[in-house]
């Protein structure tokens, strides 16, 4: 039994790994940070992408927020899947007192871990916002 729920969580931990690696891959194709300005040159610099903004440590959009936002995601999507594998090991614990309590430990720090890439989410929007600002 618990050879199964180890590759289901090795099955579920490969899926987030799969789209980070996707999102790196795939090229940018459309810039949303340009301008709409009418003319050749405008348009010539947006696509060249040399109209780019957000593109500094610290600026919204920018290398620092991007990165941490990434692996935010990653935090948060663990969460939730050890929130799920939490809970299928509550059901299929049958009444037996460790595998119950190993369950409520597993649903418990999960939680904490979803509360935790909440909080640390919002805490990097405001520290990049203010840096911004300056």
């Amino acid at each position: 039994m618990k050879s199964i729920l180890k590759q289901i969580a090795k099955g579920l931990l490969l899926v987030p790994a799969l789209l980070v690696g996707l999102s790196v891959a795939v090229p940018v194709t459309a810039n949303a940070a340009c301008t709409n300005e009418l003319t050749i040159s405008g348009g010539a610099d947006c696509a060249a992408g040399t109209q780019q903004e957000g593109t500094s440590l610290f600026d919204q959009g920018g290398i620092f927020q991007k990165i941490t936002n990434i692996l935010l995601f990653l935090v948060g999507a663990i969460s939730v899947i050890m929130l799920i594998i939490g809970g299928i090991r509550y059901v299929i614990s049958a009444g037996d007192q460790n595998q119950v309590t190993g369950a409520k430990n597993t649903i418990m720090y999960a939680i904490v871990g979803i509360v935790v890439a909440f909080l640390a989410f919002a805490a990097v929007n405001f520290v990049v916002t203010r840096l911004a600002g300056e």
